[in-house]
């Protein structure tokens, strides 16, 4: 099959277009002929080698982490699943490919597009464990940082249906976007606190931080301290200035299905940004790490 590999840490050029063997499904496992994926953030990270501490990467290594497509093969003790059933979730082997092993999935409704579905694991289960996190609740207000984002936009609806008050930091041009989400939208750049303290003069209770850039440091000042804070984008300020940097948590085919009848039921906007050939990963990539995506990005291989 074809995948995108890299064999070792650097900038888009490492990537390439390789030749490689169909991978079987183990126990457990079933494996999909891969529609769309999801292209994320720590993406380009791991491909640079700044998570090297955080995941290990064997080379040569196909990135990606979730995917929609057709169970193709199922794996001993798999039930309630089989071949030609149309799934989305976390993929066990590299999504920018051709196929990938899965464990970890759910059903794909009817009336969900194969981009959405592919860009609801990683956003989907990130929001709501750093809410989880964060304690968020009704009445409250909440700091989100990128909220125009893949995590970010997610994070803001699910936020806003907890009965929190959630002021979101964007560039200008995604502003009505973050307000037809609900939110209370702030540039972000020079100013940045004293603007989130005239939008929340009493102040914010949580902050989930999924931008990085000096947000960790702003968050700190607003809060008074280190309280309530999250970061999934800077792990060296979460180092500097002692906040939780949220990096993974449990992976549930429940949590899935329930975010797919979120937006199936129009209760959730699954935002796609832009959709890219499996040969332009790099350029994907590139995009990603630009900072200024509204929604998630994908391939279709």
């Amino acid at each position: 099959m074809e995948a995108i590999v890299f064999d070792g840490f650097g900038g888009p050029e490492v990537l390439r277009v390789a030749e490689v063997d169909l991978p079987q499904p183990g126990p457990g496992q079933i494996r999909l002929r891969v529609v769309s994926a999801g292209v994320n953030p720590v993406d380009y990270k791991i491909r640079n080698g700044w998570l090297a501490q955080v995941f290990a990467t064997e080379f040569p290594s196909t990135p990606g982490w979730e995917a929609s497509g057709v169970v193709d093969a199922v794996g001993a003790g798999v039930t309630g699943l089989a071949v030609g059933d149309e799934v989305f979730g976390f993929t066990d082997t590299g999504s920018y490919a051709g196929y990938a092993l899965a464990t970890v999935v759910a059903r794909k409704p009817a009336g969900l597009g194969w981009d959405e579905a592919a860009a609801l694991p990683v956003a989907g289960e990130t929001a709501q464990r750093v809410l989880d996190q964060l304690g968020v609740g009704a009445g409250e207000t909440v700091l989100i940082h990128g909220a125009a984002g893949g995590v970010g936009g997610v994070a803001v609806q699910l936020a806003v249906a907890r009965g929190a008050t959630v002021i979101g930091t964007a560039s200008a041009g995604n502003h009505e976007y973050l307000r037809s989400l609900g939110a209370v939208p702030v540039a972000y750049g020079e100013g940045l606190v004293d603007r989130v303290r005239a939008a929340a003069p009493r102040g914010v209770d949580a902050v989930f931080d999924a931008a990085g850039q000096g947000a960790v440091e702003a968050s700190v000042e607003l809060r008074g301290g280190t309280d309530r804070i999250v970061t999934i984008a800077d792990g060296a300020a979460a180092q500097q200035f002692g906040v939780p940097y949220s990096a993974g948590g449990e992976r549930s085919a429940e949590a899935l299905a329930a975010l797919a009848d979120l937006a199936v039921a129009g209760r959730l906007r699954v935002e796609v940004a832009e959709t890219f050939a499996l040969t332009d990963a790099g350029k994907a990539q590139d995009r990603s790490a630009s900072g200024h995506v509204r929604g998630k990005l994908l391939l279709r291989p």
